[in-house]
């Protein structure tokens, strides 16, 4: 999604001034790096593993293991076969008056490294057992003996009541895959959108680089690998989010939006000290093969601050305050008090406390979040100033839990023209007015004045299923679980003890003053520029994609691609296509994709200084349609059929290109998908209304093709209208027109 955008810019992103950055650091250092970085949040990991008990064995199973050694020992059984005595003679004599006691540690001594050994034992077997893929390769619906037979052997190994953290340390290393095999599936990607002059040079250009230089590069891939839990994840935070010098407002941020507001920042609260206590238990593919969970562990109380070159995300342990920002001021308010938590009904009389203030913003206050949207290294030099002028309100922004946007303006579905409405409201989350929003944050709660609500989320921190998975918990919380009182106030008493939101003071220096207003232009030129349409698509949805036998994911994919293209094809090749994307997409979950590998390669070959036609050439197309799939991950939390007004309408993000589209879709239920369409005003060749009533024609030409879809088009698009499905067309791989590629990245 939006490192669709950060990706196309990331060559421009390693040059300053029209010069490029060389790399200068070895790149043997730099993996050592890598290493220590990895090692480090293992330890931190493993202690609070065991602080909190999150063992593949609990605790209580360490006291039953020494239970039965020292039954064994008082039936005169020996199960350590001579090993508890053997330490007995090491530990201290004591006098002899304790030869009892002696014998006690000598059995917690031979129990701990027992339970110990056995644990380990249990990881090793895990992860050998998590790092077979067969099951991605078999056909779908279909199940072999040997996966079944891997599935049952998960679950026993798994344990009963696994909690977030529970698989990380058993998780296998990320496979560096195969640099022929990346190359071929990298030119089988192309083939559909060259012409045979175009992909016979870009296939020479493939062919020098596996002679001259994918042997090297891989081998220092390789090492890193082994050396580090992953080859490529920490280069990728770095080079395409944390060294890109672009806004972040559109090009990073994307948002999530709801149809409520109320219990909100409680109910966020609420997710925040489940999350500590890990008690959010980890997503499970077929419900049984975990993924990794490390970028839950950002969520809250972290900010991405700007530096010159490149910025860092700042991460505090703990916050117990959030920030918010109403008519341009700031103000803090305390989420906590002596007795834990604030109630949602305390935390509401914070808020209007601030909505009540008639307080006005101080001489460029107001637009000061402008800075946040400004380009990075602009942000960082002002922000040096701000650091010495006004340390203690920019530590309390940066140090909140969460940004909170309290906006004076309504953003509600009125029955008029609720179509133009959700424009609207998807264009105030993902852009606002450029300075209603601390896009530093890892996520800014912006609450309407009708009482709607959404999230603008930074990316770099982690993928839309993270903060997705956060945003379903509160929503049904807020909902199902909180509720209101009959005259819509929080449930619960205001406490007349709390101390009032302290207002935060901003000694704003004068030299400052041309940066704020020169943010502000930018951010609003790039808001006013950015085009959102949303299409709510009610014919059909899931539940229709899989009485056809398809996968929904590659269906909507490939609707994609015929609404951008329209070519005519026929049902045959659709299932081709549907298929090849498919394949497309296990290979990536196995790790064996495309573009990691490539971007890893070319960043080793930037550390050696190696100029590569080949890599270059493929870091410097463009995507002209970025999609994206937001997951519903929770659906047990309520009954989406009968609350239909509660459900999450997903969210969205810029587009990669000035002359493309970003495209994110959610499926609502059954019987319902929703589209998020982006576009560039400027631009001559896009038009999100235009592509959103592409999108509807292509979804019900290509469900025209399938018995079961035959009355759609007649029932919706009248009678007359030709519904044998000559005019579906689609391109059959992750690939776009004639000149640029399309690609399909993840949230």
């Amino acid at each position: 999604m939006a490192e669709a955008h950060q990706a196309v810019g990331f060559l421009p992103s390693l040059a300053s001034d029209g010069e490029e950055v060389e790399l200068s650091a070895p790149v043997w250092q730099e993996i050592y790096l890598s290493g220590l970085r990895s090692w480090k949040r293992h330890l931190l990991r493993f202690w609070n593993d065991f602080l909190t008990g999150v063992l593949p064995a609990s605790p209580l199973s360490w006291l039953f293991l020494f239970s039965a050694i020292q039954l064994a020992w008082f039936l005169q059984l020996d199960p350590s076969l001579g090993l508890m005595e053997k330490i007995k003679e090491l530990l201290p004599d004591w006098g002899g008056q304790h030869h009892g006691l002696r014998g006690v540690l000598a059995a917690a001594l031979f129990a701990s490294c027992l339970w110990g050994a056995l644990i380990f034992t249990l990881h090793l077997a895990l992860r050998l057992l998590l790092s077979y893929h067969g099951w991605l390769l078999e056909p779908h619906g279909a199940m072999s003996s040997p996966t079944k037979t891997w599935l049952a052997l998960v679950r026993i190994f798994s344990g009963r009541h696994p909690m977030l953290f529970s698989y990380q340390r058993s998780l296998p290393r990320q496979p560096v895959p195969s640099v022929q095999d990346t190359v071929r599936k990298y030119l089988d990607s192309v083939r559909p959108i060259l012409s045979d002059e175009d992909f016979n040079w870009t296939a020479v250009l493939a062919e020098e680089f596996l002679r001259l230089q994918a042997s090297l590069l891989q081998g220092y891939l390789r090492l890193k690998s082994w050396w580090a839990s992953n080859y490529v994840s920490d280069w990728w935070e770095e080079f395409v989010y944390l060294r890109s010098r672009n806004s972040l407002m559109v090009n990073s941020n994307y948002y999530m939006m709801a149809a409520r507001a109320g219990n909100a920042v409680h109910a966020l609260l609420l997710y925040r000290h489940r999350l500590n206590r890990q008690e959010i238990p980890p997503t499970l593919l077929m419900g049984t093969r975990p993924l990794c969970s490390a970028q839950y562990e950002k969520i809250f109380n972290t900010t991405r601050v700007p530096g010159v070159q490149k910025d860092y995300i700042r991460h505090l342990h703990d916050s117990r305050h959030v920030a918010v920002l109403h008519r341009g001021r700031f103000f803090r308010v305390g989420t906590h008090s002596r007795n834990g938590l604030l109630s949602p009904r305390a935390l509401e009389q914070q808020f209007q406390r601030i909505l009540d203030d008639p307080s006005p913003a101080c001489p460029h206050e107001e637009h000061l979040a402008a800075l946040t949207a400004a380009p990075r290294d602009m942000w960082a030099q002002v922000r040096r100033s701000l650091k010495t002028q006004a340390a203690e309100a920019l530590e309390t922004v940066e140090g909140a839990a969460f940004f909170v946007s309290l906006d004076s303006e309504p953003a509600g579905l009125p029955k008029e023209d609720p179509a133009a409405s959700l424009d609207a409201y998807a264009h105030a989350l993902l852009a606002g007015q450029g300075h209603d929003r601390w896009f530093d944050k890892s996520f800014t709660l912006i609450v309407f004045s009708d009482g709607k609500l959404g999230l603008s989320v930074e990316h770099s921190w982690a993928d839309c299923p993270i903060s997705g998975h956060m945003w379903e918990f509160t929503l049904a919380t807020e909902c199902f679980q909180l509720g209101y009182l009959a005259d819509g106030h929080c449930k619960g008493h205001p406490d007349p003890m709390l101390p009032e939101p302290q207002r935060l003071q901003w000694d704003l220096p004068e030299h400052i003053h041309p940066s704020i207003s020169l943010a502000l232009r930018g951010a609003k030129t790039l808001s006013e520029n950015i085009d959102c349409h949303i299409l709510p698509f009610s014919h059909f949805g899931k539940s229709f994609i899989k009485r056809c036998h398809l996968s929904s994911d590659s269906f909507i994919q490939m609707a994609l691609q015929l609404a951008h293209f329209r070519d005519p094809q026929c049902l045959a090749l659709f299932r081709v296509a549907v298929d090849k994307h498919q394949a497309l997409l296990k290979t990536a979950m196995s790790g064996q994709g495309v573009d990691r590998h490539l971007f890893a390669l070319y960043i080793v070959s930037r550390f050696l200084h190696l100029q590569s036609p080949f890599l270059a050439q493929v870091h410097a197309e463009q995507w002209l349609l970025s999609t994206s799939q937001v997951p519903v991950q929770q659906a047990h939390l309520f009954d989406v059929h009968n609350h239909p007004d509660y459900v999450s309408s997903g969210g969205g993000f810029g587009p990669a290109d000035d002359h493309g589209y970003g495209v994110s879709y959610i499926f609502l239920g059954n019987d319902m998908i929703t589209f998020h369409i982006s576009s560039k005003k400027s631009s001559t060749k896009t038009d999100s209304r235009r592509l959103g009533r592409h999108i509807e024609d292509a979804l019900l030409d290509i469900a025209s093709l399938f018995q079961e879809g035959h009355h759609l088009k007649r029932q919706f698009r009248g009678l007359g209208e030709e519904v044998s499905g000559h005019r579906c067309g689609f391109v059959c791989s992750q690939t776009g027109d004639s000149e640029t590629p399309t690609t399909s990245t993840d949230f």
